[in-house]
């Protein structure tokens, strides 16, 4: 468990985060002139895209080297979407000043295959480079 927190620190500072930020009241933030439509599916999407990449560093360095298996791929996607499913679930039903929506977990899950795709591209490219 020790070398899993040592090596997933950066995951779990950002799950809290994204927890936090996803739950936080931000007032009338929100409905200001800076923020175009829509700026909030591209923060959860971008949200979720670091996670997913954070969690893949994590388990390549882990492992030494630069890979990354296709199951370690699924399971590091199903665990970004459940914590998507898991921050819309918390705007649900405990921090009802937020509103579930279903488009908020559709960028999340957009955001955490984005970045599983381009970590699967980046390790791709760099055995491509290597032969």
């Amino acid at each position: 468990m020790k070398e899993f927190i040592k090596y997933q620190r950066l995951t779990i500072l950002w799950a809290l985060f994204v927890l936090i930020m996803c739950n936080a009241d931000f007032g009338s933030v929100g409905k200001s002139h800076l923020f175009f439509t829509g700026f909030d599916k591209l923060v959860h999407c971008g949200f979720f895209f670091v996670f997913v990449v954070f969690c893949c560093d994590g388990f390549i360095r882990q492992q030494n080297g630069s890979k990354l298996s296709y199951k370690t791929a699924g399971i590091i996607t199903l665990v970004a979407i459940s914590l998507g499913g898991l921050t819309e679930l918390l705007q649900l039903l405990v921090f009802t000043w937020r509103s579930a929506d279903w488009n908020d977990f559709f960028a999340d899950i957009v955001g955490a295959c984005m970045g599983i795709f381009s970590i699967l591209v980046t390790i791709g490219a760099i055995k491509y480079v290597k032969k």
